[in-house]
């Protein structure tokens, strides 16, 4: 299935190794024998903590939660076993941010946008994501059932994240949205009534009120597009250094994946269904 890796054609913004990247693609995807960063094994990065739903109990390697799962099934087509697979922390802000990396890819819900794309590359998009507000159960703001009802709330985000992209873009809040450096900082705020709202991707803002604050609620997840400049949806991809030879061989993976069924069967598995929280209008 990736015995060559020539540059995909999907006319999706991020569905190609070429469109997500614009890097060169590799010359051949030899399974288990690509010019990893070790010879012989794929070093995967993700941030510490590793949250729930995407991973489980911050324990990346054992392959529980849909994104431990979609690294070992994106190794698995690239010829890397459970065995061959390394694992390395990787800050966020360190994974988009430009420079050389220590992993092969990164996998952190990363959303796919244009400016991030100058400074790193993506593979084909592995999961498509809405970003969601929460607020708590006695807040002022929590029966509400459209942006502009939000205008007027405190609310906070986490730096570098595309729910702070919705917050400043979308929702334009009359006050300065408070910036955390991590989603723990940002739960932590709300908890102690020092802003009234956060907005984190919607998997997540289910962990956070089942396990983290749990008197607060998931008020409602934004439309689909309202985090990138053209409107359409957002998508988490895997993020590789800028100009990488694995990035096409890799989305080929991603690509192979969808098209098997693969990662619907894992999002179904680990994540809550997207319609299961209202659309804000």
């Amino acid at each position: 299935m990736l015995a060559g890796c020539a540059p995909q054609s999907s006319g999706s913004a991020s569905g190609s190794a070429s469109a997500a990247s614009g890097s060169p693609a590799a010359a051949t995807c030899a399974k288990g024998a690509l010019p990893t960063l070790s010879s012989g094994t794929l070093t995967v990065g993700t941030d510490n903590p590793a949250y729930d739903p995407w991973f489980d109990n911050n324990k990346p390697s054992d392959g529980k939660g849909f994104e431990s799962a979609v690294a070992y099934a994106v190794a698995q087509q690239l010829g890397y076993g459970t065995s061959k697979v390394t694992w390395t922390v990787a800050p966020f802000n360190s994974v988009v941010a430009p420079g050389q990396k220590k992993f092969d890819f990164d996998i952190n819900e990363v959303s796919i946008t244009d400016e991030r794309k100058n400074a790193v590359d993506f593979s084909s998009g592995y999961y498509d994501v809405r970003q969601a507000v929460i607020t708590l159960k006695d807040s002022k703001y929590a029966g509400a059932t459209t942006v502009a009802a939000l205008k007027g709330a405190k609310i906070g985000a986490q730096v570098g994240t595309t729910g702070l992209t919705v917050v400043q873009n979308v929702v334009k809040p009359s006050t300065q949205p408070a910036v955390f450096d991590s989603t723990d900082l940002a739960s932590a705020a709300l908890k102690n009534h020092q802003i009234d709202a956060i907005v984190v991707d919607l998997p997540t803002a289910f962990y956070i009120t089942s396990a983290q604050v749990t008197d607060a609620k998931i008020v409602g997840q934004f439309p689909s597009g309202s985090a990138t400049a053209d409107g359409k949806p957002e998508q988490f991809g895997l993020v590789l250094a800028k100009g990488s030879a694995l990035t096409s061989c890799v989305s080929q993976a991603v690509d192979a994946l969808k098209a098997d069924g693969t990662l619907d069967q894992l999002a179904k598995k680990w994540l809550p269904a997207a319609d299961s929280a209202p659309v804000l209008k």
